[in-house]
């Protein structure tokens, strides 16, 4: 028989060992519990910095403010366009007219092209045949250009025999100098530099090879000064009393290089009107421009803080320019950022009901409409304080900034749903200020002087506003050095012609 005390003494040796054991396998489990929790700490933190990083370096032209220019070259924005496909296919649609060039009924030249004298077929005589029919063909080209003509003003001079005073002959208006060139001449180099923005020097060469017309670089850099100095006096005060009385006006900046500074270009715009000045980005340059003081309708435009002090209109905030921002904050976090989807669907919804109620004539919204939007907006609110709730992230943050603007601002965001006069974007005035990029892109990426900023300002303001009106540049510049600028005298063409 074996010894019980031995026993009870392997018995406690081996639970001892059992216990020293599960006392280290509980350290090892202790030690690693400890770093995969320092390891969730890291990944999380890392995580943290990844959707910062995302944040700053997915920010371009469709998910942020920054204008397409600075997407760079080759470089496609990450979100790219907001349009929805319309499903029909490339080219000229069914029904449109089309633009095919169609021959004339009677043309200026006719050149007629004898038949062949023998048959090709088995070389009968063909001379006493008559004609059974007739082909005609039709080139439409242009004539060399005519050599300039020039008109000579003789101004008769007489001198009075009781006092002596000379009496000279009037010349007529815009003749000034010895020689110069005319109205025609003229407008033709302006429309080259003022209106397609061209350089200098190329207008020059242009000019020269279409119009057989060769022009100094000195006569067609000031043409701009010209123009600018016969807009002051009536066109300007012209739209500027007339924007300030239209019910919806756009407003929009954007900065430019000029003398070795930075400056802004504002533009103040309807659909049929637009003006532009200069100055930096402060509220006096704001009001500088004569017009936004002066509303009492409805200002779209972005959400920059630098409008909050006009206090006489309804303010109502850009939806493209939201949508962006949106954009930027999901695509940082396709996960964890779903209310950035659910508010951009909500404005995307609004505006679709809001399109919908135009096409049928409707001045507003239904009352169902309306809640449908609210509740659909409140929705989105939820979700976002939902979704960065303790989150102390650098994404977080900028996604809390965002919605407290959603919250804040309802009504200036949704501006557009009240109000169907008010379009749910402020492209008419980002259209409009555009052409101050391509200038600067053609002008070597500056402007030299500030006078030669403020005098682009104002001779688009008149070439945009004219060709709102239908009204070409050429035909356009061509009436302001001949007879003087064309001015509107309404809001609208149809209010003029009432």
């Amino acid at each position: 028989m074996s010894d019980p005390a031995r026993s009870d003494e392997g018995f406690l040796a081996e639970l001892a060992a059992l216990r020293s054991e599960l006392a280290a396998a509980c350290e090892r489990e202790a030690v690693k519990d400890g770093r995969i929790d320092a390891l969730l700490v890291q990944v999380g933190e890392l995580t943290a910095q990844v959707q910062a990083l995302v944040l700053r370096l997915s920010k371009d032209s469709s998910t942020s403010s920054k204008p397409p220019s600075s997407d760079g070259p080759g470089r496609r924005p990450r979100g790219g366009s907001s349009r929805t496909k319309s499903g029909r296919k490339p080219g000229k649609q069914p029904g449109d007219s089309g633009t095919t060039l169609r021959q004339v009924e009677v043309p200026d030249h006719r050149i007629t092209i004898p038949a062949p004298a023998l048959c090709q077929g088995c070389a009968a005589p063909l001379v006493e045949v008559p004609v059974a029919a007739v082909r005609c063909r039709q080139v439409f080209d242009l004539p060399e250009p005519a050599p300039l003509e020039v008109t000579e003003y003789a101004a008769e001079v007489k001198c009075c025999p009781g006092c002596g005073f000379r009496a000279i002959g009037a010349f007529p208006a815009g003749i000034e100098s010895p020689a110069q060139y005319g109205p025609e001449v003229t407008a033709k180099v302006a429309d080259a530099i003022l209106g397609h923005h061209i350089p200098v020097y190329r207008s020059t060469l242009l000019v020269m090879e279409l119009c057989g017309v060769r022009v100094s670089t000195g006569f067609a850099a000031g043409l701009r000064g010209r123009a600018a100095r016969l807009l002051e006096e009536a066109f300007l005060p012209a739209v500027r009393a007339l924007i300030t009385l239209a019910p919806v006006v756009h407003a929009d900046e954007t900065f430019t290089r000029t003398a070795g500074q930075t400056r802004f270009l504002h533009v103040a715009a309807t659909e049929h009107l637009t003006l532009m000045h200069t100055g930096d980005r402060t509220k006096a340059a704001i009001d500088a421009g004569g017009v936004l003081p002066h509303l009492s309708g409805v200002l779209v435009r972005d959400g920059y803080a630098g409008y909050t002090h006009l206090d006489t209109v309804l303010h109502a905030w850009c939806g493209a320019h939201l949508l962006r921002d949106l954009r930027g904050i999901h695509e940082a976090d396709t996960e964890g950022q779903l209310w950035a989807r659910a508010m951009a669907d909500t404005l995307l919804e609004a505006n679709r009901l809001a399109v919908a109620a135009r096409a049928a004539g409707r001045d507003s919204l239904t009352a169902d409409e309306l809640d449908a939007v609210h509740r659909l907006y409140n929705g989105a609110l939820a979700r976002s304080r939902s979704d960065n709730r303790h989150l102390k992230t650098e994404l977080a943050n900028h996604a809390r900034t965002l919605a407290r603007r959603f919250e804040d601002h309802r009504d200036v965001i949704l501006r557009f749903t009240t109000d169907l006069a008010v379009p749910f974007t402020n492209n008419q005035a980002e259209r409009d200020i555009r052409p101050a990029k391509v200038q600067q892109r053609s002008s070597g990426g500056c402007w030299r002087t500030l006078q030669g900023l403020a005098d682009f300002a104002i001779v688009q303001s008149y070439l945009t506003t004219a060709g709102k009106w239908g009204i070409g540049r050429y035909d356009a510049l061509k009436r302001l050095f001949t007879t003087g600028a064309w001015i509107p005298h309404a809001l609208t063409p149809d209010a003029a012609t009432a």
